[in-house]
């Protein structure tokens, strides 16, 4: 899309947003707004109100706003001193707070359409009728300003396109979105549940879903220590002494779960243990346990960990975002001159990652730096920051990395690129992290003797080559829509019996099926084969192997595939020959 094109269309949903924050306030006048920005996909609008925004409520208000566009209320931009804003605001808090953190001499602007005013900086659309396709599309809670110290607000969505064919379209292309929602055909397919009596965030992985995550790590860990990892296990939890010398303690404790009495978290008399949100203070005592030279590095250690993070409640969906999670995770100690070699392998590793799951195409790429502004949120002090950033952004531009950067985003030690994808709703998360560490090693008192004989402090990558194996699931379940690729699939064939009379020759496929490391299922229920064939259908098995008299009397085989249909008669040999081919080189559906 043009840039022309895009700013009309951002005007459009912008005057959209408002449009909805007049017809909120006409039904319930008491509500207090918040914020109403355009989005990529659309508009929301951020409300404190007492009334509960039901699909019914949210369909009056649609109406609302219907009659608001048929009013042809014309939008007006005006200026007002921090005086006057604040007194034509005085009744709503949020704008209050918006207003008093406009800097000195910066323009206060606000945009009104018949009796409603809001403050805003534009852009929008000059007639309320200008906005003729649009619908309302959900209400969630947010946080006022993202933060979960702050008040829950409700939070509507919506879209806005010029035509009502464009509209169409897209609520056409939710909806083929919605079936492929791995929260829904995730548990449809028995990947995972979720039970109220464990808690949110706390999912149970079922047995398909497990095998895929067991093929993951196997897959992952071994290409790790082909390329020179070591392997590491460490406890789940740790005392408050080394969360402390890491800064997680300082500044990530709200996002920790602290074992035992809260009273004591700031006792030093006591002794306070808390479940690890990283690994990376852990896998820093395997180095510590004996002094490095310079020819040790770089030490490259990883694990498959078990973390723990205390999300929001209203942060959490399905496996994409949890309270217990498992992630591929390491961490390199390297000297200065190896840190872009380093940089670049790891990313090398994760792009491989991507590729082999078919996800290389559906990410982008973030620079996350430090917000100088808020400093409070990290160690180090300016000059460090600037100049490894400075660093990070230089070996990204050598390594021809298409990237964009972000403010704030940073871990509160040092900068990172984070390879983020969406979600089939066009929720953005970070699957992959690869950090520039250049403070914790000299925290931890981890050196290296270098050639001249001097110590020095390494440099540490954090990454990730994989990112979390849940939110991996579940991105392979949408992208795929369930239908896994071969190698992945909990079930890669199932032997299907046409009647009784193949039941002992179908069980011995099936063995030897299974003695080749194939993960073969079979069906010899009294039931009709078109029933037995589609249900392996509704639960997209790669491959079905269908046996009556003639197959059992010559020996073969008739192959049905998910991706090419009815293949035919064919001999045992040729079909594991094929099919172990395809796993081992991990075709792609």
């Amino acid at each position: 899309m043009e840039n022309q094109e895009y700013n009309e269309l951002q005007a459009l949903r912008h005057t959209a947003s408002h449009i909805l924050a007049q017809a909120v306030k006409r039904l319930y006048p008491s509500a207090k707004l918040a914020i109403g920005p355009a989005i990529e996909n659309g508009f929301y609008y951020d409300f404190d109100c007492e009334i509960s925004f039901t699909p019914e409520v949210l369909e009056q208000l649609e109406k609302e706003m219907k009659k608001i566009v048929s009013e042809n209320l014309k939008v007006e931009r005006f200026v007002l001193s921090r005086e006057e804003a604040l007194a034509l605001m005085k009744d709503e808090p949020y704008k209050i707070e918006l207003i008093n953190e406009i800097p000195e001499g910066e323009e206060i602007s606000f945009y009104k359409q018949g009796e409603f005013v809001d403050l805003c900086a534009g852009p929008h659309v000059s007639y309320t009728k200008k906005v003729k396709a649009f619908k309302l599309l959900s209400a969630t809670g947010a946080y006022w300003r993202g933060d979960s110290k702050n008040k829950m607000l409700q939070r509507i969505y919506g879209t806005a396109f010029k035509t009502q064919e464009e509209l169409e379209k897209y609520l056409a292309d939710v909806e083929e979105a919605k079936k492929r929602d791995h929260n829904k055909i995730g548990r449809q397919l028995g990947y995972f549940t979720t039970v109220d009596i464990i808690g949110q965030g706390l999912p149970i992985i079922l047995p398909k879903g497990t095998l895929v995550l067991r093929t993951l790590q196997r897959f992952v860990e071994d290409e790790e220590e082909r390329r020179g990892y070591l392997q590491t296990k460490t406890p789940y939890f740790a005392k408050r002494d080394l969360y402390k010398i890491s800064g997680h303690w300082d500044h990530y404790r709200e996002n920790m779960f602290v074992i035992g009495d809260k009273s004591d978290e700031d006792n030093p008399a006591e002794d306070v243990f808390a479940l690890r949100p990283m690994t990376c203070p852990f896998q820093f005592q395997a180095y510590l346990t004996e002094l490095r030279s310079y020819k040790d590095l770089p030490l490259r250690y990883n694990e498959t960990s078990t973390l723990f993070r205390n999300e929001a409640s209203g942060e959490m969906h399905g496996l994409i975002r949890l309270r217990q999670f498992t992630i591929s995770e390491g961490h390199i100690a390297c000297t200065p001159e190896q840190l872009e070699g380093e940089f670049a392998d790891a990313l090398d590793l994760a792009q491989f990652m991507l590729k082999t799951l078919g996800l290389d195409k559906d990410v982008s790429y973030r620079f996350s730096k430090w917000d100088e502004n808020n400093r409070e949120k990290y160690i180090g002090d300016s000059a460090q920051w600037e100049a490894v950033q400075s660093t990070m952004r230089r070996i990204l531009t050598d390594l021809n990395i298409n990237f964009y950067e972000a403010d704030g985003e940073a871990a509160f030690y040092g900068p990172k690129l984070d390879i983020q994808i969406k979600n089939v709703h066009g929720k953005e998360d970070t699957l992959i992290t690869i950090q520039i560490d250049f403070q914790l090693a000299e925290r931890f008192g981890m050196v290296y003797v270098d050639k001249d004989g001097t110590r020095k402090h390494p440099y540490v990558i954090h990454r990730t080559s994989i990112g979390c194996y849940e939110r991996t699931l579940a991105l392979l379940i949408e992208k795929y829509a369930g239908a896994m690729p071969t190698w992945l699939a909990p079930e890669q064939v199932r032997v299907i019996t046409i009647t009784d009379g193949q039941k002992e020759y179908a069980e011995s496929v099936q063995k030897r099926l299974k003695d080749a490391g194939i993960r073969a299922g079979i069906d010899v229920r009294n039931e009709k084969l078109g029933f037995k064939i589609r249900e392996a259908q509704l639960e997209k098995l790669p491959y079905m192997l269908v046996v009556g008299d003639k197959e059992k009397e010559n020996g073969t085989l008739g192959v049905r595939s998910r991706k090419k249909g009815d293949m035919g008669e064919m001999s045992f040999d040729d079909f594991l020959s094929m099919i172990l081919r395809e796993i081992a080189t991990k075709e792609l559906p």
